[in-house]
C-alpha cells in the first residue's frame, strides 16, 4: 500500500500541459516570479492558463473531424486469409454413412470506391467545417473569458489592497483621535460619553481593518487561481481604449466579431449540414466494386486451386425502412430550427451584453470623478471639523462622522476605479476583440490554423477526393451561407445612457 501511494504522488506530480506548436517533453515546469504588471499578467495567463489550454486540446481533437470526413472519398481494401478444416457425414440409407473431411486455404481481396452519395458525404464534410468554426469561437469565448477575469483578479486585488491602506489610515486617524480625547477627558475638557463614542469608532476601525485583510487574502488566491503566480507590488494597469464612440458602434462590432454570435451561425450551419445529410439518404448511393479470390475448388482439398475476379458497379437505392429517414429527416429538420432561432437569441444576448457594460462604463467614469471631488471636499470637511472640535464649535460626534464619511467615500473611489477599468474590459469582450494579440502585440499568438493545416489533407487522395467532392456537391446547396436573423428585434437598438454633465 506503501509503495502504491508513492506511485500515486508521482504520478501527479508533472510538468504542465504544453501547447501544441510548442512541446518540450524534458522542460521542468519552474514557479513563475511574482507579477507586478498586468501585462505580465495576461501573458503567463495566455500561455500557461489550464482551463486555455484545455480548450486548445479540444480544437485540435476537432480538426480530425475534416480528414475523418474527406477520408470517405477514398477507396477501402481490405484482406481476408483464411484456413480451415471441414468435416461433413452424409447419411446416404439408413445406417449407412459417407463422409469427408480436410483443411483448405484461401484468400480474398475487397476493394471498394464510393463514387456518387447524392451528397451525403459532402454534407458531412461541411458538417465538419461547421464543428471546427464552431470549436475555433469556443475557444475565442475561452480566451476572452481569461483575459477578463485575468484583468478583474488584477484591478480587484488593487482595489483590496488600498481598501486595506485606507482602512489601516483610518485606524490610524481614530487612534490619533482616541488618545487626544484620553488627554481632553483627564483634564474634563470632554465629557466620558464622547470618550467612549471614539473608543466604538476605534473597535469598529479595527475590524474594518481586519474585514479588509480578509478581503485582499482572497483576492490573492484567486490571483494565484487565474495567472498562475503570486502577485508582487502591483503597478497601475496600462491604458484601455474599446475604440468606440456610440453604443450603436459597438453594435456593429459585436454583430460581426463577437465569438458567440459566430459559434451559433457555426452550430446552425452544422446542423443544416446534418440535415442535407439526412435527406440525402432517400436517394441512391453508387459505389465500384472488386474482389479477387485465390483458394480451393474444394473445402477439403488443397490439391486443386481456383482464382475469382469480380468487379461491378453497385447502385444501392433505399426503398423501405419503416419510417426511420423520415423521422430522422423531421428531428434534423427541427434541430436546425432550434439553432436558427438560438442565432437570435445570441444576437440579444451580445447586445444586451454590450449595452450593459457600456453603460456601466460610463456610469463608473463619471462617479470616478466625482468621488475625487467628494474626497478632497471630505478630508477638508474633517481637517476642519478637528479644528472646530477643538474651539468647541463642533462635538466629538461631529468628528466622528466626518471621519467617517472620509472613509466611505476614498473606500468607494477605490472600488469605482477598478469597476470602471473591469467595465472597459467587459465590454471589449463582448464586443469580441478580448484576446491577447490585440491587448498585447509582441505576445506569440496561439494559432489554430497551424494544427488544422497539418491535419487537411491526411484524408485525401490526390485527385481523387476533390473530384469526388465537386460531384458530391452538385445536389447539395446553401450549406455555407450565414442565414439572416428571424427575430424581429434583430433591427431594433437601445441607447439608454444618461450622462451627467461633469463641471
Amino acid at each position: 500500500m506503501r509503495l502504491l501511494l508513492i506511485g500515486l504522488c508521482s504520478a501527479l506530480i508533472i510538468a504542465p500541459v504544453a501547447d501544441a506548436q510548442d512541446v518540450s517533453p524534458t522542460r521542468e515546469a519552474t514557479a513563475p516570479t511574482p507579477v507586478t504588471r498586468l501585462e505580465e499578467a495576461l501573458v503567463l495567463a495566455y500561455e500557461s492558463n489550464p482551463n486555455l489550454l484545455g480548450q486548445r486540446g479540444i480544437l485540435r481533437s476537432t480538426d480530425a473531424l475534416y480528414p475523418g470526413a474527406r477520408s470517405a472519398y477514398g477507396p477501402q481494401v481490405s484482406l481476408e486469409g483464411r484456413h480451415q478444416f471441414a468435416w461433413d457425414r452424409t447419411q446416404l440409407q439408413t445406417g449407412n454413412y459417407a463422409g469427408i473431411d480436410g483443411f483448405a486455404s484461401t484468400a480474398a481481396l475487397v476493394f471498394s470506391q464510393p463514387l456518387f452519395s447524392f451528397g451525403r458525404r459532402y454534407a458531412s464534410e461541411q458538417s465538419a467545417l461547421a464543428q471546427i468554426d464552431l470549436g475555433r469561437n469556443q475557444l475565442r469565448l475561452t480566451e476572452a473569458q481569461t483575459m477578463l477575469t485575468v484583468i478583474r483578479d488584477y484591478l480587484f486585488l488593487v482595489r483590496d489592497r488600498d481598501v486595506a491602506n485606507i482602512t489601516a489610515e483610518n485606524l490610524a486617524l481614530l487612534d490619533r483621535q482616541l488618545s487626544a480625547s484620553a488627554a481632553r477627558f483627564r483634564v474634563r475638557e470632554i465629557t466620558s460619553t464622547d470618550l467612549q463614542q471614539v473608543e466604538t469608532r476605534v473597535a469598529i476601525a479595527r475590524t474594518q481593518v481586519l474585514n479588509a485583510q480578509g478581503s485582499v487574502g482572497v483576492s490573492q488566491s484567486r490571483f494565484l487561481q487565474s495567472v498562475g503566480a503570486l502577485p508582487g507590488t502591483l503597478a497601475s494597469p496600462p491604458p484601455l481604449d474599446p475604440g468606440v464612440a456610440t453604443l450603436d458602434d459597438a453594435y456593429a462590432i459585436a454583430e460581426n466579431e463577437s465569438p458567440l454570435i459566430l459559434a451559433a451561425r457555426a452550430r446552425e450551419k452544422s446542423s443544416r449540414a446534418e440535415l442535407a445529410a439526412a435527406r440525402a439518404d432517400q436517394y441512391p448511393n453508387v459505389t465500384m466494386q472488386s474482389s479477387g479470390a485465390y483458394g480451393t475448388v474444394t473445402p477439403y482439398s488443397n490439391t486443386r486451386r481456383t482464382t475469382e475476379l469480380r468487379s461491378a458497379i453497385v447502385v444501392g437505392i433505399p426503398l423501405i425502412d419503416g419510417g426511420n429517414r423520415r423521422a430522422r429527416i423531421e428531428g434534423a429538420e427541427q434541430a436546425n430550427d432550434a439553432d436558427w432561432r438560438l442565432l437570435d437569441a445570441a444576437l440579444r444576448d451580445t447586445r444586451q451584453a454590450v449595452a450593459e457594460t457600456w453603460n456601466n462604463w460610463h456610469a463608473a467614469e463619471q462617479s470616478v470623478q466625482y468621488f475625487r471631488t467628494a474626497i478632497e471636499a471630505a478630508r477638508k470637511a474633517y481637517d476642519g471639523a478637528v479644528i472646530q472640535e477643538k474651539a468647541g464649535a463642533r462635538t466629538t460626534l461631529d468628528v466622528l462622522d466626518l471621519a467617517r464619511d472620509l472613509l466611505n467615500v476614498r473606500t468607494s473611489h477605490a472600488s469605482a476605479m477598478a469597476n470602471e477599468y473591469v467595465a472597459r474590459a467587459s465590454l471589449i469582450a463582448a464586443m469580441g476583440r478580448l484576446e491577447a494579440p490585440l491587448l498585447l502585440p509582441d505576445v506569440r499568438r496561439y494559432d489554430p490554423d497551424t494544427n488544422f493545416r497539418n491535419q487537411r489533407w491526411r484524408g485525401d487522395v490526390p485527385l481523387v477526393t476533390s473530384i469526388l467532392s465537386g460531384l458530391d456537391s452538385i445536389p447539395v446547396r446553401d450549406l455555407e451561407t450565414d442565414r439572416t436573423y428571424r427575430d424581429p428585434a434583430a433591427n431594433l437598438r437601445s441607447n439608454n445612457v444618461v450622462s451627467v454633465p461633469v463641471p
